[in-house]
């Protein structure tokens, strides 16, 4: 199995070329992630990462941090490289979103957990349930994040399956916050680009 891409130094735009190209690219990546945004109810958002999203996140952290130099820069690839899917997964950015203070407290206590409950399913196969927040401490027991980050781990029947145009649905079963979403030929086609 081929490697998928990783983003490199050599691939990255200086923050010169990056100021003058940034509307052109961030219109480019919002195009691009409406097929790869699911909505599960309506707090719970996904964003399924890949080489592009993942770039732009880069290249948005050394903007916004003016970060130029090498070590900075190594430092934001090693951190954000572990995102971008490997050919045998998808991998989402998870996003509880409750606009109002006082109600996002109350329910982030509530959905303790609810990082473990979400899952894939290609159709015919078994669920795959996310991997959360590997390497992060993203809960307590207080409350879960606002925001996780998922792998969902293909076996190799599952993945030849939803690259051949099977049906994916994705859920979240925790005994606070529930839906299931089949989704549409437009965001399965698209992730299922990142399966090598």
């Amino acid at each position: 199995m081929d490697a998928m891409p990783r983003i490199d130094r050599a691939s990255l735009m200086t923050l010169e070329t990056y100021a003058r190209e940034r509307p052109q690219f961030r219109g480019k990546v919002i195009a691009h992630k409406k097929h790869r945004t699911v909505h599960l109810g309506e707090h719970v958002t996904l964003v399924f990462e890949d080489e592009l999203t993942i770039r732009y996140q880069v290249q948005e952290m050394l903007r916004i941090e003016r970060i130029f130099e090498e070590e900075g820069i190594g430092e934001e690839l090693a951190a954000y490289n572990p995102l971008v899917p490997d050919g045998r997964n998808l991998k989402a950015t998870m996003m509880l979103e409750y606009p109002d203070p006082d109600e996002r407290s109350k329910r982030l206590a509530e959905l303790i957990g609810i990082e473990d409950k979400v899952w894939i399913q290609v159709e015919t196969h078994e669920r795959v349930w996310a991997v959360a927040d590997e390497d992060l401490d993203r809960a307590n027991e207080q409350k879960t994040s606002a925001v996780h980050f998922l792998r969902f781990e293909l076996g190799e029947a599952a993945a030849q399956a939803l690259k051949e145009g099977a049906g994916l649905a994705i859920g979240v079963d925790h005994p606070c916050y529930s839906a299931k979403l089949e989704l549409p030929s437009a965001v399965r086609d698209s992730l299922a680009k990142d399966l090598a």
